[in-house]
């Protein structure tokens, strides 16, 4: 018999639903992901560390998990809810149950919700903490509880998923590029797009400077994605701005918020973000539409950058949000989504051999 759960938001709004994995109480940021597959992808993208993720689409798990789609080493999320759980994965490569996968890194699952209501919810009211509990413990009780916590806006958590130690990706023979990657929770298939591409990557914690790059002779800087509130990273933002100008540099996601600060620019957090493989974006250099996969809570606010410096590339179609911004004396540009996919739609993938064209002096 399952163990009864419930999702109570600050204001006292409450969720039904019952528990498949874990165990204990969590608290996160709730927010919803409209992805109709990619789940393991989900699961490992650090870019959702401290938070609740809803999937949307109603029923998961129904193709099990295979260790080729992981996206980093673990998982990061404090909780994944859904609303049905499959326990009987239909896949060729599949190796173990959802189910499994979670306990097996004490993350709590929750299923039998409401995931349309909870949806409309965060919509309304925007994504904020909540806690998924299965106590009997009262509503007063939790919300006291839960007042205590800190938001996310301020949180630095970048640096809690960032790698311990730098490493290289993968060695090849003849590189034709050697990139710095200064790692702010990134995804594995931007490393594997790179490496396909012919360039070393050289993986780094936030913390490395930019001296340190410079002194390794690397032919161009990849700032990626992570979670978190971008404005607490004042270290990278620092090198950033050392790096402008020496160095080809290009941005992801948080990559993207943090290019934004070292541009000149402010970000602030959006209602409820951007989180999905389904978001079109246009590109006003071609005019074009791009179908893209995101994953974020913060965004760059296109007022505060100098038009004379920076110029906006592409623009999100739902809420006209900044989704690209390139320096118009640097060679150095960034993009709000991930053009590496995984999961997702590859049309943006063009933005990898920008980013190769660049370092080889075509700006």
């Amino acid at each position: 018999m399952q163990t009864s759960a419930r999702l109570i938001f600050p204001d006292g709004s409450t969720f039904h639903g019952k528990v498949f994995a874990g165990s204990q109480d969590r608290t996160g940021e709730v927010v919803f992901n409209t992805a109709m597959a990619g789940y393991q992808e989900v699961l490992t993208d650090p870019s959702y560390s401290g938070q609740i993720v809803v999937m949307t689409y109603p029923l998961i798990g129904n193709y099990g998990i295979h260790e080729a789609d992981w996206e980093s080493k673990g998982l990061h999320l404090v909780a994944f809810l859904i609303k049905e759980y499959c326990d009987f994965p239909s896949h060729f490569a599949s190796q173990k149950t959802l189910k499994a996968y979670l306990d097996e890194h004490h993350i709590l699952g929750l299923e039998g919700f409401d995931t349309r209501a909870i949806t409309r919810y965060v919509r309304d009211n925007g994504a904020q903490r909540a806690w998924a509990t299965t106590s009997d413990d009262s509503i007063e009780d939790l919300l006291n509880r839960l007042k205590s916590l800190p938001s996310m806006v301020g949180s630095n958590l970048a640096d809690k998923v960032t790698t311990s130690q730098p490493y290289v990706w993968q060695v090849l023979p003849n590189p034709k590029f050697k990139v710095a990657v200064i790692d702010c929770g990134i995804k594995f298939n931007i490393l594997r797009i790179l490496t396909s591409l012919g360039c070393e990557c050289e993986v780094f914690p936030t913390s490395v400077s930019a001296q340190t790059i410079l002194n390794k002779g690397f032919n161009g800087v990849f700032v990626s994605n992570g979670p978190g509130d971008p404005e607490p990273l004042t270290h990278v933002v620092d090198s950033l701005k050392t790096l402008l100008g020496k160095l080809p540099v290009f941005g992801i996601c948080l990559g993207h918020q943090l290019m934004g600060l070292a541009f000149g620019g402010k970000t602030y957090k959006l209602k409820f973000g951007h989180h999905g493989v389904n978001h079109p974006v246009k590109n006003l250099r071609t005019q074009k539409v791009e179908i893209t996969s995101q994953n974020h809570g913060f965004c760059v606010d296109m007022a505060t950058l100098n038009s004379e410096e920076v110029e906006v590339t592409h623009v999100n179609l739902n809420d006209h949000t900044v989704e690209g911004i390139r320096h118009k004396r640097f060679p150095a540009f960034a993009v709000q989504y991930h053009p590496e996919a995984a999961p997702g739609p590859e049309d943006p993938t063009y933005l990898f051999h920008d980013f190769i064209a660049m370092m080889k002096g075509q700006y």
